[in-house]
């Protein structure tokens, strides 16, 4: 048996109009944005880019290939698909590695800088570990030969296909392929894009999932209060604060993937090479597109229930404004009181050492009524009043 390549790939929204951002960079290192020329120079030198070029195959793409013979695939909606032929079998993890190193350390910082300006990627999403699918091509293997190398790496099988060009075993993490005929690979390859861009796409969605259950649960802890402090509230209004741009930036990347997963079910289904497995597999298409209009209708819901507990806080805010303005009412009359008092208990005004100390007396008196009327609005307790729901419903 012959291990022909491995492939790795990723997926985030782009545009052309990114790729050309792209494809400038790798060219010369430049940007038309204002980005350090110097780090801009340092990350494309550490590409180790040999060759590159700019292509369309139903989509816009750059491929470049790097000193370690490295091939790098970049589609106009973001798809990145990275594949190395430089491996054997006794070494196939340790290229794996090196793929998936090259990925990491050189390509995403190059690109997440190219996109540092602009909205921000929300930081729940910013340090997510990413588990890749590993594509291992093989060369004319046997049955055993696959089962072998599946067993080398994930014990269960989760599919498998066969037609008369190729045949797919997968497990988890990894998919083995074995082109039965040497004019295959690009037929294989479109197939390893697909497949990387669907589990992408469902990765993010099931990323977005977990997003809306975890916000949702950190608004119920601060609406799911019978009373708060006076003093919590600006720290509780901030978390909201908080939250409600989390969730408007995430909703924000939900709405672009609609337009994305059409695109690549057009193309895909457009493409005879892929007719046999679409015949297959082709309503998950249908089934991602379900799957966000759901997510999107919970995120529409979470952004409501943001908006909702930011209004309970500001009133309570409001009072707690109210509360302040009438100690401090309060003070003020005391001292006005003070004055008027000694206007009317002497003849005329002297500067005597009972005059100062009076003085200092009626401030210090003041002072102490103020902090006292501040420490009883900030340890007031102010209710929440809000609509129960049953959350086993949801």
């Amino acid at each position: 048996m012959k291990i022909n390549s491995i492939y790795i790939g990723g997926w985030f929204q782009r545009t052309m109009l990114q790729l050309s951002e792209i494809y400038d960079f790798l060219r010369n290192g430049e940007s038309q944005l204002k980005l350090s020329k110097k780090k801009l120079a340092d990350l494309r030198k550490n590409l180790d880019i040999g060759s590159i070029e700019y292509g369309v195959s139903g989509e816009e793409y750059i491929l470049f290939v790097t000193a370690d013979h490295i091939h790098v695939k970049i589609f106009e909606d973001g798809l990145i698909v990275l594949r190395s032929s430089n491996v054997s079998e006794e070494t196939l993890f340790a290229d794996i590695e090196r793929v998936k190193d090259y990925y990491e350390s050189k390509l995403s910082p190059a690109i997440n800088y190219i996109f540092s300006l602009g909205a921000p990627v929300p930081k729940e999403l910013a340090h997510i570990e990413n588990i890749y699918p590993y594509f291992v091509v093989c060369d004319k293997a046997s049955r055993e030969d696959i089962a072998e190398l599946l067993s080398k790496t994930e014990r269960q099988k989760y599919f498998e296909f066969d037609n008369k060009d190729y045949s797919v075993l997968r497990g988890d993490k990894y998919y083995f392929i074995n082109n039965k005929k040497a004019t295959n690979i690009p037929h294989i390859e479109r197939y390893i894009e697909e497949q990387v861009f669907i589990r992408e796409f469902k990765g993010q969605l099931h990323r977005y999932l977990n997003l809306h259950r975890i916000i949702w649960e950190k608004i119920d802890n601060v609406k799911d209060r019978a009373k708060v402090k006076g003093s919590d509230v600006v720290k509780f209004s901030t978390k909201l604060e908080s939250y409600a741009k989390t969730v408007t930036l995430i909703d924000g990347r939900i709405r672009q993937m609609s337009t994305y997963i059409s695109t690549r079910e057009r193309i895909a289904k457009e493409d005879d090479d892929l007719r046999e497995f679409l015949a297959i597999s082709g309503y998950r298409y249908e089934t991602l597109r379900d799957t966000l209009e759901y997510i999107r209708d919970l995120w529409d819901m979470t952004r409501a229930y943001v908006s909702s507990a930011q209004k309970l806080f500001d009133g309570i805010k409001q009072d707690v404004t109210s509360s302040s303005i009438n100690s401090l009412t309060i003070v003020t009359s005391m001292s006005a009181g003070a004055a008027i008092l000694g206007l009317f208990t002497e003849s005329e005004p002297e500067f005597t050492t009972f005059g100062f100390i009076y003085f200092f007396i009626l401030a210090l008196v003041g002072w102490a009524a103020t902090k006292l009327l501040t420490y009883v609005a900030q340890k007031r307790k102010y209710e929440i009043s809000d609509v129960e729901i049953d959350k086993n419903i949801h």
